[in-house]
């Protein structure tokens, strides 16, 4: 998965490095997958404890030249490289760009506690799930990862606090993201169709 995320990034004109933050103890003897492809155009960082700790670490591991930062979820596989492009065009106009899809499901708030109770039915009309890849103005993001807040689930939300702009980047819902055993198997079907 690593390398079928890493791929079209690697690929993409427009990318000049890539950093890959893996587990501290992988950095020191990375897979054989990735030890070949490490060099003057991709970096491996050791990850922190959690997601912003682990961009933190690519981030400051970047060359000064890479003025637009992308943000990608090894755990997304299938990623567009028009998405891609786009995402970079967005950010280079100075905020912060986030691939994403348009909910189409019925969404139902429900209460905090264990009932299950429906409080309420959110209008889907302006709700998008958010996906990767994520690009910003490095300046942007440097200043959201100065004070980072706690249960940030993206680079966006950090940005957003900030009070900066941030724009959709319509993507497709093949740009899965694997958390389950199930996404692992649609993730397997959509890449024997590749």
């Amino acid at each position: 998965m690593v390398l079928r995320a890493l791929r079209p990034f690697a690929a993409h004109p427009e990318v000049l490095h890539t950093v890959i933050a893996l587990p501290p103890h992988d950095v020191a003897t990375p897979p054989s997958f990735l030890t070949d492809l490490a060099g003057p155009t991709l970096t491996l960082v050791a990850g922190g404890a959690d997601r912003t700790d682990s961009v933190a670490a690519g981030l400051q591991s970047l060359p000064a030249a890479c003025t637009v930062i992308l943000v990608h979820d090894a755990a997304r596989p299938f990623p567009d490289p028009e998405v891609i492009a786009a995402v970079i065009r967005e950010a280079r106009l100075g905020h912060g760009a986030v691939a994403a899809v348009p909910i189409t499901d019925t969404v139902k708030e429900v209460a905090p506690d264990d009932s299950r109770r429906v409080i309420r039915t959110v209008a889907r009309d302006c709700l998008w799930r958010a996906q990767t890849p994520q690009g910003f103005p490095r300046t942007l993001l440097a200043a959201a990862h100065r004070d980072p807040a706690a249960g940030a689930t993206d680079d966006a939300a950090l940005v957003e606090r900030l009070g900066a702009d941030v724009r959709i980047v319509p993507d497709s819902p093949r740009n899965l993201k694997v958390t389950t055993a199930e996404d692992l198997e649609w993730a397997e079907l959509w890449a024997s169709r590749a």
